[in-house]
């Protein structure tokens, strides 16, 4: 599998949670140039919501760049 971890070039949202016993990871770039990581169930979470609601689909469905 190729390497899924979103950069500049390639913006994204990745998160990854290998077993129901290990803390969530993700990592976030947008293409406005805002990026963003995340350890832990919660703050992931945090991650991916304000990822959708301020970057990557926020910015593809009209909103504002930042």
């Amino acid at each position: 599998m190729s390497d899924l971890t979103p950069t500049p070039d390639r913006p994204g949202l990745h998160v990854s949670k290998p077993s129901p016993t290990t803390p969530a990871t993700g990592s976030a770039v947008c293409h406005c140039g805002a990026s963003a990581t995340a350890t832990g169930d919660a703050q992931v979470r945090a991650l991916v919501e304000g990822y959708n609601t301020h970057h990557g689909p926020a910015h593809r469905n009209g909103g504002a760049r930042r």
